[in-house]
């Protein structure tokens, strides 16, 4: 995933072009709270409008920050939500869960087509209730496995997975076919535009 400079919007879109089209990056990642600056700034959208030409998916943190910093630009209302309505037809994906307010988070994804949340930064026994429920039904096909490399590796994130119960459909579109954009079903998915 490419990264930008907020404070060079001109030049971050012409980064992030280069490295989409000559360097191969599938995805760009900005984490608000480094930058304290919420994902509805000005300075973001050039960035998204470059994504959305350029068929790549946004990805940011959501909820609170694990680092001792204010954890206000990680809200899924009214951030994320503001975005997708600004930009209906950027992919975003919500990395962290959105804790504590992943009932926001869940909200937001339900209501845009193109929102949704990744579980990086948490292991599977760690998960929120409302969570796993959404991910056993109507958000199955919202929800992606992430890790959060190196501090969880794949195996310590998925060590208890069984115990979420999931049947066999949302287990493969969690660990894969909604970031393949493909299942075999009718799963959009936020893969990037070929």
């Amino acid at each position: 995933m490419a990264g930008a400079d907020l404070t060079r919007p001109v030049q971050a879109v012409r980064e992030l072009r280069r490295a989409v089209e000559e360097l191969g990056f599938v995805a760009l990642r900005m984490v608000p709270w480094l930058w304290q600056l919420p994902p509805t700034d000005r300075l973001y959208y050039p960035l998204y409008a470059a994504c959305v030409d350029l068929g790549i998916p946004f990805c940011t943190q959501v909820g609170h920050t694990g680092p001792l910093r204010p954890s206000e630009t990680g809200r899924p209302i009214p951030y994320i939500d503001q975005v997708a309505l600004d930009f209906p037809e950027l992919t975003i994906v919500c990395g962290h869960i959105g804790y504590p307010w992943t009932t926001e988070m869940i909200a937001v994804a339900d209501k845009h087509a193109n929102v949704y949340i990744d579980t990086s930064a948490y292991t599977a026994r760690c998960y929120p209730r409302e969570l796993v429920d959404y991910l056993r039904g109507r958000g199955r096909r919202k929800v992606l496995f992430g890790t959060n490399y190196p501090m969880i590796i794949p195996g310590q994130a998925l060590e208890h997975l069984g115990e979420l119960a999931l049947d066999e459909e949302a287990t493969e579109l969690f660990l894969s076919g909604n970031a393949r954009g493909s299942s075999g079903s009718d799963s959009a998915g936020p893969r990037r535009a070929t």
